[in-house]
């Protein structure tokens, strides 16, 4: 009888898993893998990774999640995979209708699914959600798609719908809004000190739009007039009454990077204050063993209400994939490469 499933998604440090790795994967059965530039070689190698992750934790639809947003942030890329606009790139087409601009970033992220499917990795972490502020950090910066929060839900939208179309699944991050914040959160924790009714007007706004989204990640990010002490990872009120409630926000809710510095603490505490904070999956990115083996160790059994929405957004991917002509839509998609270089 195989082990049960823990709730938490795992890194691995090189382009094949050391014996180390497996044997950490086959002991603690994380729910996914996610992948990074380390990790990507060529079609063949991610494609041998991918199956040898799904055949250690024997499940066949284990998912495998990556970044792959375009622009600064992209995992699979030149030049063995296209290069894809930034998600500000589709806001500054405005010889274009807002429409044409929709269709093409839908076209685009359906795109990028025909590069991910293919070699195994079925979620895409990407539309990002967040709406910049004047004064914020770059880390968000080009990867939003407008600072219009309206404009931020249409073309998420239509990110999300194309990636779902190339039968790959979407993340919409960081809920509840990182767009404020004047820190990066890989670095250092960042605090927003605006109130609750321009936090709902603007950076929970499109969040809410797409709250019927499958998979949502957090943002370690202290919403002082909402909870001063706590970022919204591993803030019981941030998820329960913000991401839950206000948001309406049901789909399977994974952590940011539990090895980014924004977080304090062991590696296990931080794991247990988000899963005490009510997240669904923990998310440990980097490929340290030595903090992963932490990260599991505090990580539950992928059981109730978490499991039934793992299964939920997992049975999307059943879905029939949507026919596309790929060498006409990556030429479309290097036009806007060249109208806003």
């Amino acid at each position: 009888m195989s082990k049960p499933t823990r709730a938490f998604i795992c890194g691995c440090a090189g382009a094949a898993l050391s014996a180390d790795e497996r044997a950490f994967i086959e002991r603690y059965r994380p729910w996914g893998l996610i992948l990074f530039r380390r990790n990507v070689e060529n079609v063949q190698q991610i494609t041998d990774l991918t199956y040898q992750f799904r055949e250690i934790v024997g499940r066949p639809d284990a998912p495998v999640l990556i970044d792959q947003e375009g622009g600064r942030v992209q995992r699979m890329t030149a030049p063995v995979w296209p290069k894809y606009p930034s998600a500000t790139a589709y806001g500054r087409l405005l010889k274009l209708s807002l429409e044409e601009r929709l269709r093409l970033a839908r076209l685009g992220a359906r795109r990028m699914a025909e590069d991910l499917r293919p070699v195994g990795v079925t979620v895409d972490c990407l539309p990002v959600l967040d709406v910049p502020a004047p004064g914020s950090h770059n880390v968000i910066g080009d990867r939003a798609y407008s600072d219009d929060p309206a404009l931020v839900a249409r073309f998420g939208r239509a990110v999300a719908e194309g990636v779902m179309a190339g039968g790959v699944l979407p993340v919409m991050k960081h809920i509840p809004g990182h767009g404020r914040a004047r820190a990066d959160s890989h670095h250092e924790l960042p605090v927003v000190d605006a109130d609750r009714r321009s936090l709902e007007e603007s950076d929970f706004a499109p969040f809410r739009a797409l709250a019927d989204l499958p998979m949502g990640m957090s943002a370690h990010v202290v919403y002082s007039a909402i909870d001063p002490k706590r970022p919204g990872t591993t803030s019981p009120v941030i998820v329960n009454d913000i991401i839950r409630g206000h948001i309406g926000f049901d789909g399977l809710l994974m952590t940011d990077d539990l090895s980014m510095k924004a977080l304090g603490g062991t590696f296990a505490e931080r794991t247990g204050a988000a899963f005490a904070a009510g997240v669904d999956v923990a998310l440990h990115c980097n490929g340290d063993l030595r903090e992963g083996i932490e990260v599991a160790g505090a990580s539950p059994v992928l059981d109730g209400k978490r499991l039934e929405r793992a299964e939920r957004a997992l049975g999307l991917l059943r879905r029939p994939v949507e026919p596309m002509d790929p060498v006409d839509a990556l030429r479309r998609v290097e036009s806007v490469l060249a109208m806003t270089a």
